[in-house]
């Protein structure tokens, strides 16, 4: 039996805008134990990578309203998830630019369905794989990923899911300045892209928490029209 590491069924994330292709799929990855998430233009795809959180992807680059390779690049400024690249693109160059920006794997149409999901387990393994998450320390404060919890000198800060995913977010790309977008994007969906009155609030909320004093922030600093970069020096 197929499982990811929580003993679900692994989610599937399709993208491709061909009914034919969407049913072939279906057919043969619910036959094998898989769960399927389907999405049939690029937005949605990019949407579906948040709220579904797929342990696979599997995209075709010729989409109605995005490339694929822009799909791929847009996942990957905040993913690492695994994808898999299902293109009639047979170009070596198509294929070095989807692996460039950041595809795992490239499989060209037609395909036979056990070469397709020997890939996906592939993929799967090397999520199971992956390291345990750290537990980050600085100064005084600590966030133990792997058990989802947050200290401050040692005492335990009560956060929101948002909350949490927000400040989880920020520290596992200390140093980086994720932007309001692909904050928004991530935490939230698309649908939020032009309410960024969210983000500023849930920031608020999360450094009069976490910050000795929230209108000097220490760990959570505000890049003025761009985003917000987590200290990661001490």
């Amino acid at each position: 039996m197929n499982e990811t590491q929580t003993g679900q069924l692994p989610r599937i994330l399709v993208v491709d805008d061909e009914p034919a292709i969407q049913r072939f799929l279906h057919t043969a990855l619910a036959e094998n134990e898989f769960h399927l998430v389907q999405a049939e233009n690029g937005h949605a795809a990019l949407a579906a990578a948040v709220t579904a959180k797929p342990d696979v992807i599997l995209l075709d680059l010729g989409l109605p309203d995005l490339d694929g390779v822009e799909v791929i690049s847009r996942i990957r400024q905040w993913s690492q998830v695994p994808i898999i690249v299902l293109s009639v693109r047979d170009r070596e160059a198509d294929k070095v630019r989807a692996l460039d920006v950041g595809a795992d794997d490239y499989l060209t149409k037609p395909f036979g369905v056990g070469e397709l999901l020997a890939r996906i387990r592939v993929m799967l393994r090397r999520s199971l794989q992956q390291a345990p998450e750290p537990v980050i320390h600085i100064d005084e404060l600590e966030i133990d990923l792997a058990r989802r919890l947050v200290r401050l000198r040692g005492e335990t800060v009560a956060l929101t899911p948002t909350e949490y995913e927000l400040l989880r977010l920020l520290a596992t790309n200390a140093g980086k300045v994720p932007t309001h977008r692909q904050i928004l994007t991530q935490i939230w969906g698309t649908g939020y892209l032009e309410q960024p009155h969210v983000l500023r609030v849930n920031i608020s909320n999360l450094r009069h928490k976490i910050e000795n004093n929230a209108s000097r922030p220490h760990y959570i600093l505000t890049e003025s029209g761009v985003g917000y970069r987590f200290r990661n020096e001490q």
